[in-house]
């Protein structure tokens, strides 16, 4: 296009006059969606059978990371040997199996893999801690108080919470991704090969390669790194680079059972402690946040509409269960949304929540087949962390998608979108360096619950972003219909209830008719 479009009247200035005007069609930009167009299979259009069965399958093998991860490093600590591991490591997927098919039919929804969390950061082998947190999201949740506090959300403050619920897991890719670069960086350029150029070199219809890019490259590049380690490559090499490289480093396969049904209790009777207890509802309510922004991304590529309020605060409720049902078990650790399966939605394009159901089943299946289960565990982590630079980069992605509802040229939403961003990467940087340097956060007094329950919310990108710009945008917003569309609220307006959009009866209404017992407001 000729000219720079800048000034009024005259121009033209050089040689063969001013160029045609532009079609008015070519000036508009894209039309913001409700709902993502281009995904296959939506909420409640599940595949043919076979397809959904892998699928689901590769949404267990992409939830067994941090399933894995955390109690490798948290049983070590708890004094705990290769068999203790395996024990946490099958109840963890029994008790995600159950989280999962209680959201799914009974919370949001929502194709939501409920995993593990990161609660580990305070976890001090008290379930009674867990039990007791657990009442914090069952009341907020059914209680419809996250409704109320759901209902200020604009997609305007949903962008810097949704965004850094993925971005902000950054240093969960690269990082560990190049504690074993040699596996690690072919997984990541394989995966992308398989998810990216493949399809678009064929241009096929039948979505094979895109669609269980996980699958292929996993497969392959487990095998190069079992060569590897059969080779004896690493032989010789530090304990560091053994745990990261070698895939019969866990251990667990010879410690796993072949059979083993988890029960509730198995480790003994909880103990309680009031201050325990106290930093465990912090890290919950920080799991409720980050959860809040993992919802509204897998809705996004579920290509539901909007969640309502009442809808977000049932899962909420739902997650509080399955923190009730971690205490219970004894997972060591709590439940929130799986962010890395919110992003293998977008990645396969197929939001359906009998995928996810399917992969509940799997999870259910390999905890009680114990040495089966375990053959899947011993993935070296490097190659999981290769996939989590796609799937958490994805989720911040569904954050930013949020700014087509938004007015971009104006300067008030540019200050609540920018500083909330910055200052939710700034602040845990902060609290995250000053714990690595000192061994303890910044606040550090004699109570280490009241120092928990200060630096662990502190400590999350999320958290800090999404509240800060929920605060923002509630507080400096007027009433005026300008400023209802700066910050596309208008947009939202009309699932702000459960009943004034259709599309949420089809997406988000509970089955067997429940509805009439539990209606949704």
């Amino acid at each position: 296009m000729a000219g720079g479009g800048g000034g009024g009247g005259g121009g033209g200035g050089g040689g063969g006059g001013p160029a045609p005007p532009p079609k008015q069609d070519e000036l508009v930009p894209h039309p913001a969606k409700d709902q993502l167009p281009n995904i296959a299979y939506c909420i409640t259009s599940p595949p043919p059978w076979p397809e959904a069965i892998l699928l689901g399958f590769q949404h267990y093998l992409v939830m067994l990371g941090t399933t894995v991860l955390i109690p490798s490093s948290l049983v070590p600590q708890m004094g705990g040997g290769n068999e203790e591991k395996a024990k946490v490591i099958q109840t963890l997927l029994f008790v995600a199996g159950l989280n999962t098919l209680c959201q799914t039919l009974f919370g949001t929804r929502l194709p939501a893999v409920i995993g593990v969390t990161s609660f580990e950061k305070i976890m001090r082998g008290i379930q009674g801690a867990l039990i007791v947190a657990s009442t914090l999201q069952i009341v907020i949740g059914f209680s419809g108080l996250w409704r109320n506090v759901t209902r200020f959300l604009s997609p305007l403050s949903a962008v810097p919470l949704v965004a850094l619920s993925g971005f902000g897991l950054y240093e969960l890719g690269f990082p560990v991704l190049a504690r074993c670069i040699e596996i690690g960086l072919p997984q990541l350029i394989a995966l992308v090969i398989f998810s990216q150029y493949i399809p678009h070199i064929l241009r096929s219809d039948k979505h094979v390669f895109d669609r269980f890019a996980v699958i292929f490259s996993v497969v392959l590049v487990w095998i190069y790194a079992h060569l590897l380690t059969v080779g004896g490559a690493y032989k010789n090499t530090g304990t560091k680079t053994q745990a990261s490289c070698r895939t019969d480093r866990a251990g667990i396969i010879g410690a796993a059972p072949w059979i083993r049904v988890p029960y509730p209790f198995q480790w003994g009777a909880p103990t309680f402690d009031a201050g325990e207890s106290f930093a465990m509802m912090a890290a919950s309510f920080v799991a409720l946040v980050e959860s809040t922004g993992a919802f509204i991304a897998v809705s996004r590529y579920a290509s539901a509409t909007p969640m309502p309020p009442s809808i977000l605060s049932r899962g909420v409720g739902w997650q509080g269960v399955g923190i009730l049902f971690s205490g219970i078990f004894g997972t060591g650790n709590g439940s929130s949304v799986s962010v890395e399966n919110a992003g293998l939605l977008a990645l396969t394009r197929v939001g359906s929540r009998r995928v996810v159901q399917i992969s509940a089943g799997f999870m259910i299946f390999f905890s009680i087949l114990g040495k089966f289960g375990a053959v899947f565990a011993s993935i070296p982590p490097p190659i999981i962390a290769a996939l989590y630079c796609l799937f958490f980069a994805y989720v911040g992605a569904a954050g930013l998608s949020f700014l087509q509802f938004c007015n971009l040229n104006s300067f008030k939403t540019k200050f609540v979108l920018s500083f909330s961003v910055f200052m939710g990467l700034s602040i845990p940087q902060y609290f995250n360096e000053y714990r690595v340097v000192n061994g303890y956060g910044p606040v550090h007094t004699g109570a280490r619950w009241f120092n928990d329950m200060i630096n662990v919310p502190f400590s999350s990108e999320a958290f800090v972003a999404g509240m800060l710009a929920l605060f923002l945008d509630t507080t400096l917003h007027r009433k005026d219909s300008t400023s209802k569309k700066d910050r596309g609220m208008h947009w939202w307006d009309k699932f702000r209830s459960f009943k004034t959009d259709t599309r949420s009866e089809e997406f988000y209404s509970l089955p067997f008719n429940l509805n009439k017992f539990f209606p949704s407001v």
